[in-house]
C-alpha cells in the first residue's frame, strides 16, 4: 500500500499543547500556499511517479479553517493532480464554527469519507485551560451537523492527564464520547513539547498535571471502557469498531510507503525519509523557483529499516509477524533479535500469540521501554 499526506499548516487559534507545524491563519498567504501545494504534488510525482494510491489523509494545522472556497481549490486540486480513486480520504476537523455545513458538503463533493474530529475533553473548564476554543455543546452540534452530511466513518480525539483533570473527570469525558456511539476513537496521554505554551509553563512551574500514576489509571480506564464498548484496541491509542480501523494510520505503523505534501511534511519513498521546509516562506520559496520545497533527505540502512519495522509495527495490537519480517529483509527475526525477545518476553512485556509477537498489557503501558531495547548497535 502507499498512501498521501497532506498538511495544512493554518489554525484560527494556536493550542497550548500543540507543536505541529502550524501558524495563525489571519493575514497568512493561504491562496498562494494551495497553489504552490498543487505545484508540489505535481513536481514529486514527476519525480516519484506511482499508478495509485490507497489512502490520502489532510492534516494540520485546520484543515477546516480554510474558507469554503479555498476548501473547494485544495480538494479540486487534490483530485486533479493524485492517482487516487478510491480507499480512505480522511480529512481533519475541529468541532467548531469551521464545520459548517457548507464545508461539509464540499468535502462530501469530492469523495471525502472520513473525519478525524479534535474534541480533546467534554469539559469546558478544561477546554479552556489547554487552549480550545470550542465548546462541549460545539461538538455535538458539529457532530449533528456531520451525521446530517451523511458521514459514517468518524473519530474523535481526547486527551488525558490535562491540566485540572482527575481521573473521574475524564471518565465522564469518555463516557459522553462513547455515548455519541461513534466507529473510531483515539486516545493519548498529554505529551509536553518544546515550543509549546505548556512546555514554558512547566519550565516556569506553572502547570500542574496528574501524577504518572493516574495518567496510568486514566490509559488503562480507557482500555477497560471503551473495549466494553466494542471498540477494540488495534493500536496503542487507537480503537474502533471491526472495519472502520484507520487504513491511512495503519500504512504508517506498517513501515509502508506514503507522500508528504506541504509544509514540514514527511514522507517515506523507497528505502528514502524526507522531510520539507516547515517555516511557510520557506516551504513557498523554492517552489517558487521550480524546485521541491524538501529540507532533508536520508536514506535508512538496512539496521533502521529493521529498527523501525520494530517501533511501528510493536505499536499494533496484532504485533509483529516474523514470517513477514523474513520476506521484508531477508533476514530472521531472531538472528537479529535473538536475546532480546526472550529478554522481554521474561519481563512480561511481550508475548508470542501464535506466529506473531505483540506487547502484553503492561508493554503497553512502558512502550519506550520495549522500543528502546530494539536499537541496533552497529549497522547489519
Amino acid at each position: 500500500m502507499i498512501g498521501a499526506y497532506l498538511h495544512i499548516p493554518f489554525c484560527s487559534h494556536i493550542c497550548y499543547y500543540c507543536d505541529f507545524n502550524k501558524v495563525f491563519i489571519e493575514g497568512q498567504p493561504v491562496d498562494e500556499y494551495l497553489h504552490y501545494l498543487r505545484q508540489e504534488m505535481q513536481q514529486r510525482l514527476q519525480a516519484d511517479p506511482v499508478d495509485h494510491l490507497d489512502t490520502l489523509y489532510i492534516g494540520g494545522g485546520t484543515p477546516t479553517a480554510l474558507s469554503t472556497a479555498q476548501l473547494d481549490t485544495l480538494l479540486q486540486s487534490v483530485r486533479d493532480t493524485l492517482p487516487f480513486d478510491q480507499g480512505e480520504f480522511t480529512v481533519e476537523a475541529n468541532p467548531n464554527d469551521f464545520l459548517t455545513m457548507d464545508k461539509l458538503q464540499v468535502l462530501k463533493n469530492y469523495g471525502v469519507n472520513r473525519l478525524s474530529i479534535g474534541v480533546q475533553s467534554f469539559d469546558d473548564e478544561i477546554l479552556k485551560k489547554i487552549g480550545r476554543t470550542h465548546t462541549r455543546a460545539d461538538v455535538h452540534q458539529a457532530l449533528a451537523n456531520v451525521a446530517q452530511a451523511g458521514f459514517d466513518n468518524v473519530s474523535i480525539d481526547l486527551i488525558f492527564r490535562l491540566p485540572g483533570q482527575d481521573l473521574a473527570n475524564f471518565k465522564r469525558s469518555l463516557d459522553e464520547a462513547l455515548a455519541l456511539e461513534l466507529p473510531h476513537y483515539a486516545t493519548y496521554s498529554l505529551i509536553l513539547e518544546k515550543k509549546t505554551i505548556f512546555y514554558n509553563q512547566m519550565r516556569q512551574g506553572r502547570l500542574f498535571l496528574p501524577s504518572q500514576d493516574v495518567e496510568a489509571d486514566m490509559y488503562d480506564l480507557a482500555i477497560d471502557r471503551l473495549q466494553q464498548a466494542g471498540r477494540q484496541q488495534y493500536e496503542i491509542s487507537n480503537f474502533a469498531k471491526p472495519g472502520f480501523q484507520s487504513q491511512h494510520n495503519l500504512l504508517y505503523w506498517r513501515n509502508e510507503h506514503y507522500y508528504g505534501f506541504g509544509a514540514g511534511a514527511h514522507g517515506y519513498l523507497g528505502r528514502q525519509r524526507y522531510q520539507n521546509n516547515g517555516p511557510l516562506q520557506q516551504y513557498l520559496a523554492p517552489l517558487r523557483a521550480g524546485r521541491l520545497p524538501v529540507f532533508q533527505r536520508r536514506v535508512l540502512s538496512l539496521s533502521e529499516q529493521i529498527e523501525e519495522e520494530l517501533f511501528l509495527g510493536l505499536r499494533k495490537r496484532e504485533g509483529i509477524s516474523p514470517a513477514h519480517f523474513y520476506q521484508k529483509f531477508h533476514v530472521h527475526l531472531t538472528d537479529v533479535y535473538g536475546q532480546t525477545i526472550p529478554e522481554l518476553i521474561q519481563a512480561g512485556l511481550m508475548e508470542q500469540v501464535g506466529e506473531r509477537l505483540t506487547l502484553t498489557k503492561k508493554g503497553l503501558f512502558l512502550g519506550n521501554d520495549v522500543f528502546e531495547a530494539f536499537l541496533i548497535d552497529e549497522d547489519l
